[in-house]
């Protein structure tokens, strides 16, 4: 499956992570690494909502 990649996509990699999509679709290092810090960075936005939700609500 071919994916279109668009100019804000290779703006928000590059921005984020330091990489053109260019070297990310081709270097599996780079790729994993950019996966590991979104893993990351998604783990951590829950556990920051799941905290003030329950400041909100509790």
């Amino acid at each position: 499956m071919k994916m279109k990649y668009t100019n804000e996509m290779e703006k928000g990699l590059l921005s984020a992570h330091g990489v053109c999509y260019e070297v990310y679709k081709r270097k599996l290092d780079v790729r994993m690494e950019v996966e590991k810090r979104r893993e990351l960075d998604h783990l951590l936005c829950k556990q920051l909502y799941a905290h003030f939700d329950g400041k909100l609500h509790g």
